[in-house]
């Protein structure tokens, strides 16, 4: 017959394990794989090369405003396909823009561009911000638009530097699981301290024109047709 000392240490031992759950992490909310791209988001040896020298250019903080009268932003042809479009990044680390089908899928399109995230967002909230995206025809690739590689950038008719697409990082996807239940808005995300300032981001709906396989546009949609800051994003080949 067992003694009363094992008896409690059996009785100890069964009952332990009944307060662990409480302290086991929040489950991670799991990002929908795009419709036409599952699967396909492995990194080559183009793009890490790409982005470590594109790592090398200095970060520009351009004056990215103009006035631009708001009846250009207005005149282009609705009907587009709507979309998620987040910039994101520590204020003064370059900005990140991820495109997703919606709010809780996994990004078809993260670009690293050659501004800086404070300076973007300060930009846009004073006035109309116009960003064109151009690359080079290469007639022995045949790749869809958005998965070019490196981009030559302009804001508001100035050249600012490079943009680079890659992958997303494991960084990236928290970010997006943080922001999954928000479609609009723009605020800090906790993170450890950095010296490069707190990780802040701005998300809006955008709207999708595809004007032929070599361009396409993205203009960001303000609620209820409410007055706010103005995006417009153009990726032209050429």
């Amino acid at each position: 017959m067992a003694s009363p000392k094992t008896l409690a240490s059996k009785s100890r031992n069964v009952v332990a394990p009944a307060s662990s759950p409480s302290r086991l992490p929040p489950t991670p909310v799991l990002l929908q794989q795009p419709s036409h791209k599952k699967g396909q988001w492995k990194s080559t040896k183009l793009f890490r090369r790409v982005k470590s020298v594109f790592r090398s250019f200095p970060v520009i903080n351009p004056p990215c405003k103009m006035p631009v009268p708001n009846r250009l932003h207005e005149g282009h042809i609705h009907g587009g396909k709507q979309m998620t479009g987040t910039l994101f990044g520590f204020r003064k680390a370059r900005v990140n823009l991820a495109i997703q089908e919606n709010p809780r899928g996994v990004p078809l399109l993260v670009l690293e561009l050659s501004i800086q995230t404070g300076k973007l967002l300060q930009d846009m909230g004073s006035g109309l911000v116009r960003i064109a995206l151009e690359c080079e025809k290469n007639h022995s690739e045949k790749l869809k638009l958005i998965d070019e590689p490196i981009w030559t950038m302009y804001c508001n008719g100035r050249k600012v530097g490079y943009a680079v697409k890659r992958g997303p990082t494991e960084e990236d996807v928290k970010v997006m699981q943080n922001l999954h239940a928000v479609s609009m808005g723009a605020g800090v995300l906790p993170t450890e301290s950095s010296s490069e300032g707190e990780l802040t981001y701005m998300r809006a709906f955008f709207e999708r024109t595809i004007g032929s396989k070599d361009s396409e546009t993205y203009y960001m949609m303000n609620p209820n047709g409410t007055t706010g800051p103005e995006l417009s994003i153009f990726f032209v080949r050429i």
